[in-house]
């Protein structure tokens, strides 16, 4: 899950012509799929698009898949700090750096290059915006003579009379009505305020004319002391009466200043009444369009429920089919998985194994593969090790202390191998029948398994035992045919690829072997000492004892990975055999000897898979594997020298 730091751009690196990013490129861990897991891929991002190839040196044969970054999602994942999702639609690549900040680098180089121009993107969204006011300005009718045009009093009058006659839903339901009256409300506006002008120059004109009165009058109280004169124009001041005579000349029909009060009085009245009319109009125009308004709202807010409860159903459609084996529902903390689909989805891979087992079991197609060398020292192949006899010159090759180191080695081996012996010998042979701890999980003939439930930390750790009866064979088969790791591809169906790490004598191995994956579980790895052992019965009239010990050791040519969760196991395959007496002097054959197995399993599978899920794949497999293994010994021997 490693990403080189080699690329060929950065986030900052811009074409100073086109102002686009450059390209930009490197290696990320990818995704593949539940079988392969994370892979490395080179990553290249370009021209708006993210593209991987399986290498670098393979760019010139093609990309393996490409992604158009214009409507991606990026999205870092919650708790992996080296990990990040980009979603186009139903299309989801999974994607680890190297760490949190190359994970970032690549985070901040996809987004310049999903917006690669700002200052384009704006002249793009400018002229969008002008192609959409001039668009709805041609369909509102805004702006054009027709809608704008002033109109005459009378004609102004008019069109409000016939507007009040004319109303109806039609018209409102077409969408025109409110904005014809707005321009209704424009005109007579502007007939209002030339009608205020006229008025208040008539209004002046009375003003002014009042004033003239005024300064007459007080002209004429300052003559009365000086006798009546005759004006050349014949006019008099005061008659013999002292009465006052008319000023000015009698008005004109059309008042002062050629104005006619009475039809401007008439006119601004008939505008009042077309401007209140209009807007009562208006208002409820309004009010009818409010109804539409909410009632379309209404119709909105129901759609969005629905298609937000379309959105929820497909995204868990999606959880479920879509992204289904993607790495946030593998075996983990934080998985999406929950119980019950973990174990249907064990369940389906396990039965897929079977047929696959049975199909090439029935070709005779069996394939020995060896394990691939974990990091760090090169295994040893079989039959060397660095205990091996002098007359190879391994002493002279070796400092004191490596010698010494060498020789440490050898005793805590040996002394682990002796404890497990005899911890088997003392405990596992033990009737369990009586024993309330133990339970039978399953009964099959002579085969019996007992499970005794073990937790800790919330990790399942159940010792398994089980009890078989096999007829034809003797302990000493079963126990090499178990041992010899020539023979484990033959009936082991669950190993995918083994390597013996260092012998360490003819009767002791340390093996390193993965497991299949087993989807959504993880993958899981063994490193085991293995020693086979004959041990004398104390009772000559007990049967000797053939045991086979596995136990977890930790090795400098195997450190754990992260690729596989490393199990730690202790199994014992312990057998007797017993023999029946020949009828007259025949020689013993097959059908006088029968083997009884004692197999005990502790195993601490790690990991985070359900309690239930383990329990229910133990009681599954184990029987499976008893008999498979047992009939394979049976069919390996059959017609052989019996090997007491």
């Amino acid at each position: 899950m490693s990403e080189k730091s080699s690329s060929s751009g950065s986030d900052e690196d811009v074409d100073p012509e086109s102002g686009q990013p450059v390209e930009f490129g490197g290696v990320l861990s990818k995704w593949t799929n539940y079988i392969h897991g994370w892979q490395d891929r080179w990553v290249v991002l370009k021209n708006n698009t993210l593209s991987y190839y399986k290498s670098e040196d393979e760019r010139e044969y093609g990309c393996r898949g490409s992604l158009c970054l214009s409507k991606a999602v990026i999205t870092p994942h919650e708790f992996d700090e080296c990990r990040f999702d980009i979603s186009v639609n139903d299309s989801v690549w999974y994607l680890r750096a190297e760490d949190p900040e190359h994970r970032l680098q690549w985070i901040e180089s996809i987004e310049v290059h999903k917006f690669p121009s700002p200052s384009l993107s704006r002249c793009c969204d400018l002229r969008a915006c002008g192609r959409l006011l001039t668009r709805l300005q041609a369909e509102s009718g805004y702006g054009s003579e027709t809608s704008l045009r002033r109109h005459g009093s009378m004609l102004s009058l008019t069109s409000a009379a016939s507007a009040l006659s004319s109303t109806s839903t039609s018209s409102f339901k077409k969408g025109h009505r409110l904005r014809e009256k707005l321009a209704e409300m424009e005109t007579f506006r502007d007939i209002l305020c030339r009608q205020v002008d006229t008025l208040q120059k008539y209004f002046d004109s009375c003003a002014d004319a009042v004033s003239k009165d005024e300064f007459q009058r007080d002209k004429e109280e300052d003559e009365d002391e000086f006798p009546a004169t005759t004006r050349p124009d014949g006019e008099h001041n005061h008659n013999n009466n002292g009465s006052k005579e008319k000023l000015f000349a009698p008005a004109s029909p059309k008042g002062m200043n050629g104005i006619d009060f009475k039809g401007e009085a008439i006119t601004f009245k008939a505008t009042t009444a077309g401007i209140l009319s209009t807007l009562s109009h208006c208002i409820e125009l309004m009010v009818k369009r409010e109804d539409s308004w909410q009632k379309r709202l209404d119709k909105e807010l129901d759609k969005r429920r629905r298609i937000e409860d379309a959105y929820k159903m497909t995204l868990n459609e999606l959880k479920k089919k879509s992204h289904y084996g993607g790495p946030d529902y593998e075996e983990g903390p934080n998985s999406l998985i929950n119980e019950d689909e973990f174990f249907d989805a064990v369940e389906a891979a396990l039965d897929r194994q079977d047929k696959i087992e049975e199909q090439c079991h029935s070709e005779k197609v069996r394939i020995h593969r060896l394990a691939q060398v974990p990091t760090g020292d090169a295994f040893s192949t079989i039959g060397t090790h660095r205990f091996a006899s002098k007359s190879r010159s391994y002493s002279s090759s070796l400092s004191l202390s490596e010698l010494v180191s060498a020789s440490d080695d050898i005793h805590r081996f040996s002394y682990q191998v002796e404890e497990m012996v005899q911890n088997h010998m003392t405990y596992s042979l033990q009737d369990v029948g009586g024993d309330a701890n133990w339970q039978l999980v399953i009964e099959e003939g002579e085969m019996k398994v007992y499970r005794r439930e073990v937790e800790e930390n919330g990790i399942v750790l159940d010792p398994l035992k089980a009890t078989h009866a096999v007829k034809g064979v003797t302990g000493h088969e079963v126990c090499h045919y178990f041992w010899d790791t020539d023979f484990r591809m033959d009936w082991e169906t669950t190993i995918e690829n083994y390597n013996v790490v260092e012998t360490l004598s003819d009767n002791a191995i340390i093996v390193y072997q993965t497991h299949k994956r087993v989807w959504p579980a993880s993958q899981r790895d063994v490193l085991y000492l293995s020693a086979i052992r004959k041990l004398l019965a104390t009772n000559e009239n007990d049967p000797d004892t053939w045991l086979v010990c596995n136990f977890s050791v930790d090795h400098d040519g195997a450190p754990p990975t992260n690729r596989c969760v490393r199990a730690k196991i202790n199994v014992a395959m312990i057998c007797q055999t017993l023999v029946s007496p020949p009828e007259g002097d025949k020689e013993i054959s097959r059908d006088n000897i029968l083997c009884k197995i004692t197999y005990v399993a502790n195993v601490n599978p790690g990991g985070w898979a359900p309690a239930s899920v383990l329990r229910a794949v133990a009681k599954r497999e184990y029987p499976k594997f008893l008999k498979r293994f047992t009939s394979y010994v049976q069919e390996k021997t059959s017609g052989k020298t019996i090997l007491f």
